[in-house]
Formats: structure tokens, sequence, C-alpha cells
């Protein structure tokens, strides 16, 4: 079965004219062979039901591909000729949307064409990228409606106590406010019911407000399915109808996640599951599974019950009866809460000039922004003991509660089931209750986890506060996450896989998987492989390493910087063509942006100033007209750009790209590793580190014919020793050192 893939792919090689390449398949074998070894679907069973004795085989390969190597062509091939012949389907998870679209609307479509046989390809997103029609549609209306049921009322504006939804620099008054949200709305119906657009937040041409879209959002905790009246119209449902007969499903790294256990996505012991870019996983994964709750805007409290008991009284919902009793007591349990967590800790969480708990605090006028905020992390997991009881009955509130909105919304099913004629008036009441239910979900997760007391010799959850300044309000909130993402997809993801493949250009570090292997849960796993395909470029031909090691040591941050800056001005000018310049904060890079000289002010595009987009559209045109375009970006632009040729003959490491120190969850698992007796700065720190200046390096050459300058300005790489492990996890460039640059050399 894996030679007959592999074949399947030399023949696409060799149909589409491509060159062949070693690495590519050497990759496409390793794959071939890893999904026909993986047993899918259920077990066999004889007469007294499944052969316990035949555990299915599990097969995970872990494959490095260094850029160049073609490695979505590597994948893809093997694993659908495969999915074909077994009569299963693939499923491609990405780290980003943008990745996903390019492979559904590019790579997918020339491989329909190419192979002998036919399969289906879909793109799948989370509910909360497409528009609820029924929501929207309220919405549109606005408060003059004139009709009770047909628009939100006062207590569906869940900003009334939060700061007002308005693009950043702009300071508009409630009416202003509520009048550009209404044509907002008004807009999109008009586009939506016209057919100009089918509902898809990334096919707007402008990112909506994250707060205006939330309310209109196709969530799942305010949808009724089938039940909708709207339900022949739902741009959410129209697009999960394309998956069905799908053989080849494309998603992302968190909505995979996100629906372990449900069935919105094919069943992973039945599927063939590609991870690209894998090496986000174990970060998403920590984000999927944390959770924070808000202790201090309580108001939608009142509103969910008040929903509640109005629409389980009218349903005869028995359970209702008992929610204002717990919705007081939950609100009392978070003001206890808040006040307790003020009360041990308020010293870490505020300044000087910040007021008691429960006061308001003016913002600048028109900022919108947090003007003041402060963290507490709960050292070792351990909370204060006066904390515990409180969190304990918030737990047991707050799942009473949703037993018994639960209730209400299997009534209110089965209502609109039974009066087709008031569904849609039904519907709107269940959205009403589910666009306030996740907040109660979130209060539930989050006692759970800060109660959770780790196993032992395994690492505590991290715990821990917040309060920041949000309009008028000072927002307290609490915080819990897991510390461990190789223990969390161990149990949430793996134990449910039979066949995978984990592939991106940077999963070694320091020459080595075993960092990677353990940050995704699979160290050690019998039936994991791991793989290093090496790029075909020549990177000593094509790459100039540039180390420039006599600016002071970036520990005393001020003078580093102000040294670094003039530095990199100096080197700027050289600029022909394309640059890119990677800075590891904010500060940094608007520290450099301040001292440029008019001549390289005109050149250079700071990520601050311009949406992505925009920002890479312009450096395009500058570069293709013969003039200098210098970016100036952080984090996000160090991976996933793509500025092949001219577009990035230079580029700027201002520093290290190391962690940033105020990470809760770095520093809780930092904690764990120097109380068990291990050093975190060479088990945690320098692994992560070499990974990230990888994919930051591989910004430079992105095809054969490239040729880059890569500078950095970091001494450490050359004065320590880990700075010598990191430089020999990148690829070998030519160095040359800053005065044979100068002379040309």
């Amino acid at each position: 079965m894996a030679r007959a893939a592999l074949q399947v792919f030399d023949e696409v090689v060799a149909g589409i004219g491509l060159r062949a390449r070693a690495g590519q398949r050497l990759m496409a074998e390793q794959v071939a062979q890893t999904f026909s070894e993986a047993d899918l679907g259920k077990p066999p069973e004889d007469e007294d039901g499944p052969i316990e004795a035949l555990e299915p085989q599990r097969s995970i390969a872990v494959i490095q591909a260094g850029t160049g190597v073609g490695k979505s062509l590597a994948y893809s091939v093997p694993a659908i000729a495969l999915a074909l012949a077994r009569n299963t389907r693939v499923m491609i998870s990405t780290a980003t949307v943008a990745l996903q679209e390019q492979l559904v609307a590019k790579d997918l479509p020339a491989l329909a064409n190419s192979l002998p046989q036919p399969f289906r390809f879909a793109l799948a997103k989370g509910r909360g990228r497409y528009v609820c029609k029924l929501k929207l549609d309220r919405w549109a209306q606005g408060a003059d409606a004139g009709d009770g049921d047909a628009a939100w009322d006062a207590e569906d504006d869940l900003f009334a106590e939060e700061a007002r939804p308005t693009s950043a620099g702009r300071s508009l008054s409630l009416a202003q406010e509520q009048v550009e949200r209404q044509t907002f709305y008004q807009d999109l119906q008009r586009q939506l019911d016209r057919g100009r657009w089918d509902g898809d937040r990334d096919q707007l041409e402008q990112p909506p407000e994250g707060a205006w879209w939330a309310a209109v959002a196709a969530e799942g905790s305010s949808c009724t399915a089938r039940h909708c009246p709207a339900y022949d119209q739902c741009s959410y449902y129209a697009a999960r109808k394309s998956l069905i007969g799908a053989q080849v499903i494309v998603v992302n790294h968190d909505l995979l996640l996100s629906s372990l256990g449900s069935r919105m996505l094919p069943e992973l012991d039945n599927c063939l599951l590609v991870l690209d870019e894998a090496h986000h996983l174990p970060g998403i994964a920590l984000d999927q599974f944390a959770s924070s709750m808000d202790l201090s805007r309580l108001k939608w409290i009142d509103k969910l019950a008040s929903q509640a008991v109005r629409t389980g009284g009218q349903l005869a919902v028995s359970e209702v009866a008992g929610i204002p009793q717990i919705a007081a007591r939950l609100r009392q349990l978070m003001q206890e809460l808040a006040r307790l967590v003020m009360h041990h800790h308020g010293s870490a969480l505020r300044g000087e000039d910040t007021p008691a708990w429960g006061g308001r605090r003016a913002a600048p006028a028109g900022t919108g922004q947090a003007s003041q905020s402060g963290r507490y992390r709960v050292p070792r997991g351990q909370l204060h003991p006066e904390l515990i009881e409180p969190l304990a009955q918030l737990s047991l509130q707050a799942q009473e509660f949703l037993d018994a909105l639960r209730a209400v919304s299997q009534a209110l099913k089965a209502e609109i089931k039974a009066q087709p004629d008031e569904a849609r008036r039904l519907s709107q009441q269940y959205a009403q209750l589910g666009t306030l239910a996740p907040r109660l979900e979130a209060v539930a997760s989050t006692t759970q986890l800060l109660l959770q007391e780790p196993d032992e010799g395994t690492a505590p959850s991290a715990k821990w506060f917040t309060l920041v300044t949000q309009g008028d309000y000072l927002v307290l909130q609490a915080h819990a996450s897991p510390t461990l993402p190789g223990a969390t997809l161990r149990h949430q993801l793996w134990n449910a896989v039979r066949g995978a493949v984990l592939t991106s250009a940077t999963l070694t570090s320091l020459g080595r998987f075993d960092f990677f292997l353990k940050e995704v849960g699979l160290f050690g796993d019998p039936c994991t492989l791991a793989l290093e395909v090496q790029s075909p470029f020549d990177f000593a031909r094509q790459g100039r390493l540039v180390l420039v090691d006599d600016l002071p040591d970036p520990k005393e941050v001020t003078a580093y910087n102000a040294a670094m800056v003039q530095a990199l001005l100096r080197d700027l000018k050289r600029v022909e063509h394309g640059a890119l310049v990677l800075f590891t904060s904010r500060a940094q890079l608007r520290l450099a942006e301040e001292s440029l000289p008019d001549e390289l002010r005109e050149i250079v595009l700071a990520q601050t100033a311009l949406p992505r987009w925009q920002l890479l559209s312009r450096h395009r045109e500058r570069v293709a007209a013969g003039q200098p375009s210098v970016i100036f970006g952080m984090q996000s632009f160090g991976e996933g750009l793509d500025l092949p040729g001219q577009l990035c003959e230079d580029l700027f490491i201002t520093k290290l790209p190391f962690a940033p120190p105020d990470d809760p969850v770095g520093e809780s698992r930092a904690e764990w590793l120097r109380q068990v007796g291990r050093d975190p700065f060479t088990e945690l720190v320098v692994p992560a580190t070499a990974i990230r200046l990888a994919q930051w390096v591989g910004r430079a050459i992105r095809t054969e014919e490239d040729e880059a300058h890569v500078t950095c300005y970091d001494r450490r790489l050359t004065r320590t020793s880990y700075g010598q492990r990191l430089l020999q996890g990148l690829p070998p460039f030519t160095r040359v050192t800053p005065a044979e640059l100068a002379r040309g050399g």
C-alpha cells in the first residue's frame, strides 16, 4: 500500500514537470509508510465482541522538512492516495487560517487535476468565523424597531459595563457608537441578503470590530441548529455541508483541539492526520485549555438569571425556580472572592495611586485602552487557604446554574420543534441565553482549574490574577492554565489518534528532536519516529551571517538598545532593495522608529502603523519599482512571512528572541523545574529560543536563487556557550565580520 502511494507521488511530480528533489521524495516515502501502518476504525470483533488482545496499531512520524523541500506536496499526495485506497479521509491541520486558505485555494485544486483518482476537499473553520443570520437580522433592526421581540432590549447590551468597542484612537459617545454599530450590522445584512457576501468573516474587505462581530457570530452556545428558522440560510451550516463527502478536510490547530470529543470533525481514530506548522501545536494547546473569569463586571449574572427565569417560566421548566437564589449566591461568592484576592494580593496587583478595590477610575479620555495593569502569580500553584472554600462553593453554584440552563435549553428546543410558527421568537430567546452562557461556563472551568491539585511528580497548573483599567472600570480577573503542553496533548489528543504526521521547517532544537517531542507529548512514544529532511538550498553560497559582538550586554537594556539602534541605522543605509528588521519588543521598535533620520524614515514601514496586508503590499510595490523598502516587525513577522528574492535581501535581528520574562505559564513551569532540581534555562529557555531563532533566520532564504545577509546584533551568540549552541542550529551560512561586509565581503 505504501509503495503504491509513493508511485502516485512519483507520477504526480513527473506529470506537473517538477524537478525531482531527494529530500521531498524521502519525506513522501516516510509519510506513505507511516499512514500505511496505522490501524483505523474499530478493532476487529468476534462473536463475543471486540478482540481486546489486538490493540490497534498507532503510527506517528515527526518530520522536519527544511525550507525548499516542498513539504505540502510530500505529505498531501501520499496521504490522499492512501486515504482513497483505504476509503477514509485526510485531515490537514495548520497553525493559521491563511495557510488553510492557501491549501484550499491553490495547492489542493492543483492536486485534484493531477491525481489519477478524483477527490473532494473542503475548508473547515470554527463557528465564530461565520455570522448568525438570526442575530444579525435582530441587531440590524436596532432599538427603534417598535417590536419588543424584534430588537435587542437593554438587557442584551453586553457592553454596558465594559469599554466601548470602537476603533483605536476614536472617542465616541454612546449614541454615536450605537449609530455606527447599527449601520455596520445593516451593511452586513444587505451584503448577505443580496448574495455579495457568504457570511464568512475572513471574506470581508475590512476586519470588523472584534466586539461588534462577537455579538453576531454563530457560536454554538447560542445556536439551535436544525431547529432554527434561519437554518436553511445559515452560513456556517452551508459551509459544513461542503465537508460531507470530502476526502480531504483542511482545519487549523485551534479548531482541531477545540472540537475534541465532538462530532464537528472526522473521528481521529478513523482518519489520517497531518499537522503542518507543528511547532505551534504546544503553545496553541496551552491557550486552548487555559481558562479565565472576570470577578468585577457581574451584571451578566442578573441578566442571565432574568432571561432564564422568564423563558423557563413560559415553558414550565421547574428547574428555574432556584435560579434567583443560585444567581444571588454566585454574585455574592464572586464579590467575596474578589475582596479576598485584593486583601491578600492587592499590593502586587495595584499601584500606589490606584483606588481601593471596588472603585472606578477614569482612563485618559478617548483611549479606550488599559491605562494601568498589575499581575500576581500564585507561587507553586498553592492558593491562599482563605480562597479555597469560596472557590469550591463558586464551582458548585456555577454547575447548578449550568444544569438549570441546560434544562431550559432542552425545553426551548422541544418547543421550537413542537411550534414551528413560534420558532423565530423562541430561537431568539435561545440566542439571548446562549450569548451570556459562555461567561458562566468560564466560571465553572476556571474554578475547577484553580482548585486542581497536581498528581505527585507532575507540574501544578499556572494560576494568576490580573487587575487592569478598562474604560472607567477596574477589572479583576482570575486565570488558570495547564503548565506542560505535552501532558495535556498526550491525554487530550494522542490517545485518540491512530495515524499522524507532524511537520515543520523547525522541529529540532540544538540539533535534536527531544525538546519538541517533550513539548508535544510524544517523547518516549514507541509508535513515534522522527526524521530530518535537509533543505536543498546551498546556504553557504546563498547566505552571509554577520555577527556584531562589540555592543553592550543586552541585559543592560537602555545602553544596549541605544547602541543597537545606532548600529542598525548605520547598516540600513546600505539596503538596496528589500529588508526586514525583527524586534523583540514594541518599545525597542518604537525607539528605532523615533531615531530614524529623514532619508530612512521615508523607506521604513512599521508593523505598528499599518495592517499586515497593507504593509506587505506597499513593500512589494516599492521593491518592484526599484526603491529600497524596510519592514520593522516583531514576533508575528518572524514566522510564516514569505519574502523571496529582492523582497528580503537583508535580515536584521535586533536581539535574541527569548520568550517574554513575564509569561505566568512559563514562570510557573520554570519554578516547578527548579523545585525538582532541574535547570529551566538549559532545559526550557534555550531550546525554545533555538526554534524561534531558526524561524526568524528562515525569513532570509526562500528559494534556490535567493541571496541574503543576516545580521544579528546580540553578542551573546558569540560570547556564551549557549550562544554557540544556538548557532549550531542555524543554516550553515558563510560568516563574515562587519568590517568584511563594509568592504564588500
